[in-house]
């Protein structure tokens, strides 16, 4: 059948259906599943719900040592009728599989290269030298390209971009890989089945990134409003500090064999990919929009606004206004200004924003490869005054949850704003005490941004060393974190009094009850988040079609991540899926239509990556997550879908 996609009852069982799960083979068709579940084609959705699934236990070992999915997922309809779906996960390839690269080879997934697109050997093992690949994927956008046609695919062609944030152990089991391997970020050709909407990989391709001098640390991702993958470089290195201290010697002498080469500069930015027509891809960073720990940038549907989250100790709220539509290669970044109306809980806040200036990407990148650190500021780590009374022209500011004593050079407010985003934000006065502010999203209709905040503690609690008077100051932590909602509007003026130029400015910030995690005394099982609500948000997305946000965790407070959808008119949260015990949910995406199916993407990382709320689980657990995911190196891309079980009274 041939739909037009829309919210009809006839395109809904084939857009949200996850009929994926369904092989022609088995007899099942979509005519079929129409015809078998009541009520008329033309009938409109009315709402999307999902139940939430109970939290695994080791009365189940194996659910605890997988991808396990308990949910359903109800359609409901303005003629009454409705419509369940069972979900399941589907995943693409388990990092380390070999895989086709459409020329008649095969490549490794998650595999990493070099400057010169050559592999990265890991030599740890005497005799057992082999490829190193990332058991972290992350960031995932699923995307569609008018017209484009491959060989090998036999139904609709659809790409994914898909990249890897890190790899945790070199395979010795010793060698702690964290941020010491360059990013790399692959483009996957898939085949998407026309009549069951099922995602097979047809052809997978290593971004070649020596462009944009390779990529550090890829965390979360978004999808465009054009169609293209904004990736992220989180933690960016301190350009002040040695070079050791946060691996930036071991990330170059992996990415270009000289320990000393790679610029600190030259990461913590916006990278930019392109999809090909051919299933390649192209690669830009964007300079300009703030030097940060990004993690997940939304953009909004002016298709210039840009809200990111900052995951860092003494982070701050950054947007980023393009000049143009479609092009962040030139614009203002601004950062907000926290105006607290209640210390309760996870607080609220009326916000501001102080422009910190504006640039072109090509002008910061020259700026990085041509000033030192010094050309641009000073910075102490004590008090200056303390071995030269007469020191002067320093101010105190909080720097990841310690003190710095900054002073700015002359004429360098444009470099220091963004390649010294961070202590020039502070110095401006911005509120730079959010913890590890995680994914953020937008939900268009109600012109409303959610922001993921993972523990909230340290500099935004009251009295806190890292905290800044007068700022964010709640009355005690949360170290299970919230998700907090921000009201966009325009006509908005910054601190100066200047017109920002969008229409989609966060106004004030608060976190919804139902989002607010919970500390408990450690449970049997070791949690030590209440396990029936969120803890330490990270991936956010958001379902226009569903009304539904997805909440993935990446938490030290439950024994298993979880992947949550709340409904934002009912108020109900759902846990969906559960992540194998010690990983993190990563890598989501809500995709509310291509082809008229609609998909939810996602992975996980670091499975079996054990911590004391583990002590419990440990023994039983890691022998068999080690032999589910290739001795705890490998981790899982893919989606969820339907099982297609639950369809077998609709067979012709």
């Amino acid at each position: 059948m041939n739909h037009n996609p829309g919210t009809s009852r006839r395109n809904l069982l084939k857009m949200l259906s996850a009929a994926p799960m369904l092989p022609l083979s088995t007899g099942f068709a979509g005519s079929a599943l129409l015809a078998g579940c009541g009520g008329g084609d033309d009938a409109k959705l009315t709402g999307v719900s999902f139940s939430s699934m109970p939290a695994p236990t080791l009365a189940n070992p194996a659910a605890m040592a997988t991808t396990t999915v308990g949910s359903v997922m109800s359609a409901s309809f303005d003629d009454g009728s409705k419509v369940d779906f069972k979900l399941s996960y589907a995943p693409f390839f388990i990092t380390g599989d070999l895989v086709d690269d459409g020329k008649g080879g095969k490549v490794l997934a998650g595999g990493y290269f070099d400057i010169n697109n050559k592999p990265i050997i890991d030599k740890t093992v005497a005799g057992k030298e082999r490829q190193f690949f990332s058991d972290c994927p992350d960031g995932t956008s699923l995307i569609k390209i008018e017209g484009a046609k491959m060989a090998g695919v036999k139904g609709n062609t659809v790409f994914a971009v898909v990249q890897f944030e890190y790899t945790t152990w070199a395979q010795d089991g010793k060698s702690d890989m964290y941020g010491k391997l360059p990013s790399p970020i692959a483009v996957l050709t898939l085949d998407q089945n026309p009549d069951t909407g099922k995602l097979s990989l047809v052809k997978y391709h290593n971004v070649d990134t020596s462009s944009v001098h390779g990529l550090w640390i890829t965390c979360g991702a978004s999808l465009s409003p054009w169609g293209t993958h904004l990736s992220s470089e989180e933690y960016e290195p301190d350009a002040f500090a040695a070079r050791s201290a946060n691996n930036m010697d071991a990330f170059s002498l992996n990415l270009y064999g000289d320990a000393s080469k790679a610029n600190p500069y030259l990461y913590g930015h916006l990278p930019e990919v392109t999809v090909n027509p051919d299933g390649t891809g192209s690669i830009k960073k964007h300079y300009c929009t703030g030097r940060i720990s990004k993690e997940l940038v939304q953009i909004m549907p002016d298709e210039r606004t840009a809200l990111c989250g900052d995951d860092w100790t003494n982070g701050g709220l950054f947007m980023f206004v393009a000049d143009k539509a479609r092009d962040l290669s030139s614009g203002s970044l601004y950062v907000a200004k926290w105006s607290q109306t209640s210390s309760a809980g996870a607080g609220s806040a009326n916000l501001s924003w102080i422009k910190l200036g504006s640039a072109t990407s090509a002008e910061i990148e020259n700026l990085a490869k041509t000033l030192k650190p010094t050309d641009i500021m000073d910075v102490k780590t004590v008090d200056p005054t303390i071995a030269d009374p007469t020191a002067t022209g320093y101010t105190k500011i909080n720097y990841s949850g310690k003190f710095n004593w900054v002073k700015l050079k002359p004429g360098m407010e444009k470099a220091a704003a963004f390649l010294e985003t961070h202590r020039y934000a502070a110095l401006m006065g911005a509120s730079m005490g959010f913890t590890k502010m995680e994914g953020t999203t937008v939900n268009i209709k109600d012109k409303i941004a959610y922001s993921a905040m993972s523990r909230l503690e340290a500099s935004m609690i009251k009295g806190n060393a890292a905290a800044q008077t007068g700022s964010i100051e709640l009355d005690k932590k949360i170290s299970a974190g919230a998700v907090y909602a921000m009201n966009l509007k325009g006509s908005i003026k910054d601190t100066a009094g200047n017109a920002i130029n969008s229409e989609w400015v966060a106004v004030d910030m608060a976190a919804p009850a139902a989002l607010v995690g919970e500390d408990i005394a450690s449970d049997a099982l070791g949690n030590t988040g209440n396990p029936d609500k969120i803890a330490n948000p990270d991936n956010l997305k958001f379902s226009e079609k569903m009304r539904t946000l997805f909440i993935g965790e990446d938490s030290g407070q439950h024994v298993n991540n979880f992947l949550w959808a709340y409904n934002v008119d009912t108020k109900v949260l759902s846990r969906v899926m559960s992540i194998p015990a010690g990983g993190e949910s990563t890598g989501l995406q809500a995709v509310d239509e291509i082809n008229g199916w609609t998909y939810i993407m996602s992975n996980f990382q670091h499975a079996g990556d054990w911590g004391a709320i583990h002590n419990t689980v440990k023994a039983t657990l890691d022998p068999l997550i080690k032999a589910n995911y290739k001795d705890k190196f490998g981790a899982a891309v893919g989606y969820l879908t339907a099982d297609s079980a639950q369809f077998s009274l609709t067979k012709r």
